[in-house]
């Protein structure tokens, strides 16, 4: 039997093994015995560097390059510990943990089971046909039977076709530094625009992933001296969209400005972001895909994390008749949720 108590959610999750050991993945301050880094987004980043630190060869790299204060990483492995493709970015892992006492724990990390772009998805098929997962730690951004996105060709056909249409006007195109910016950058080089540019921050991303990858985005650099013309199109960071400096582009080149996400199903994200046109692309599952990774991996028990994460667990409770719980912060048994 699997003890309630073994999962928490603290500094990063927490999971206690019967050896003594806790494993902890994506803390902000990692000193547990086993720390893991289930990706490099800025959300999931250590500020304080552990000695040791089980993550992709990838992911330590970007790591590097966006934590340059937090010390260098030195990559470790661990008899317990497998990491698979999660799906989600590059280098990104979901984490298998097996406890000698026979259970075994599978955290998910942000995922997705699509093959795109230049990532695997996460494959809970072949997960299952070698680990008997007893209990899973799963994020559920996405968890409510509202967000089902259309294939993979389908959504990118459509923003590469949107890209040839308006090109005779300057875009430019809104998304994270890492990941969605290089997904950004490959569909934008299979349209007609004529010049791609990105800042340095998304240049450094590109360099270590260019080399991981052996693939070339031809991004030019953005600077200030720099002009948009028609068919020219640049990616900046997300989180850039509402400053002065966004606003001066959009003023002297008539530039349309264009957001990604899966929360674009929802028509507000249009207006939150204050975007000419929205897209739906996801580096995560949609509702759909959580459900099916559930039932081919056919856990004991579910913890829910991030997004509709009640939601989900609420259905999975009602529809497999699984024990699920969302995650809270500093609650560490089943009787505190």
């Amino acid at each position: 039997m699997t003890s309630a108590n073994m999962v928490s959610l603290r500094d990063g999750i927490q999971i206690d093994l019967t050896t003594g050991e806790t494993v902890v993945i994506d803390a902000t301050k990692p000193a547990d015995d086993i720390a893991v880094l289930s990706h490099a987004h800025g959300d999931h980043l250590y500020t304080q560097a552990p000695t040791k630190l089980i993550c992709s060869k990838l992911t330590a790299r970007l790591a590097d390059a966006r934590r340059e204060d937090g010390g260098m990483v030195s990559r470790t492995t661990h008899p317990a510990v497998t990491q698979v493709s999660a799906g989600h970015v590059p280098g990104s892992r979901a984490t298998i943990i097996e406890d000698p006492n026979g259970t075994t724990y599978l955290h998910t990390g942000d995922f997705s089971t699509r093959d795109r772009f230049l990532l695997s998805g996460f494959d809970a098929e072949a997960v299952a046909a070698t680990y008997d997962v007893d209990v899973l730690i799963t994020e559920t951004t996405y968890g409510k039977p509202d967000y089902i996105f259309d294939d993979q060709a389908v959504l990118e056909r459509r923003i590469v076709d949107w890209l040839d249409d308006t090109s005779d006007t300057p875009v430019i195109l809104f998304g994270y530094t890492l990941g969605r910016a290089q997904e950004l950058e490959l569909l934008v080089s299979r349209s007609d625009r004529d010049r791609l540019f990105v800042t340095d921050a998304i240049r450094k991303m590109n360099a270590i992933i260019e080399e991981s990858h052996d693939v070339a985005f031809n991004a030019e650099r953005y600077d200030r001296e720099t002009t948009l013309g028609a068919g020219d199109a640049l990616i900046l960071p997300a989180q850039t969209n509402r400053l002065s400096f966004v606003d001066h582009i959009v003023k002297n080149t008539g530039a349309v400005k264009a957001g990604f996400s899966g929360w674009a199903i929802e028509d507000s994200f249009k207006y939150r972001g204050d975007y000419d046109e929205t897209f739906v692309l996801s580096d995560h599952c949609d509702f759909s895909e959580l459900t099916a990774t559930v039932d081919a991996l056919d856990p004991n028990q579910v913890y829910t994390q991030h997004g509709f994460a009640d939601e989900f667990a609420t259905h999975l409770e009602s529809e497999f008749s699984i024990t699920a719980r969302s995650l809270k912060k500093n609650q560490a048994s089943l009787d505190e949720f």
